[in-house]
């Protein structure tokens, strides 16, 4: 529905402002939850790799193995996420994100090897 500024606008001739959706600006519901929760679970397979692989770019073999452990200072992100008022509803989608990624990749992991080890040969 129109406002009456928008109806006074087009009245006049001048040119209404460009209108923005509505659903997008206003926080839908479902946005957060879903934003934050898929870039928690990229962000937990991504960063490790990208990681991994950059070292592997610049150092020897020994060297990435060294400072791979590195790679948990950016978990200082979904901290700060959490941590400031405006992006915690954000953050703690993201962290569940992350959770639930770490959960899967972590059984199915250990379900591959229970079927591995217990298998005739």
């Amino acid at each position: 529905m129109e406002s009456s500024a928008d109806l006074s606008a087009g009245a006049t001739g001048d040119a209404p402002e460009a209108r923005q959706p509505d659903w997008w600006h206003r926080d839908h519901p479902t946005f957060t939850p879903l934003a934050g929760f898929f870039s928690g679970l990229a962000y937990l397979v991504l960063v490790p790799g990208l990681f991994a692989a950059v070292l592997e770019a610049f150092f020897d073999q020994d060297t990435v193995r060294q400072l791979f452990p590195l790679v948990l200072v950016t978990l200082v992100v979904p901290i700060v996420l959490v941590a400031r008022r405006h992006s915690r509803r954000y953050g703690l989608y993201f962290l569940l994100g992350m959770a639930a990624t770490a959960i899967v990749v972590l059984g199915v992991g250990a379900l591959v090897l229970w079927a591995l080890m217990s298998g005739d040969g």
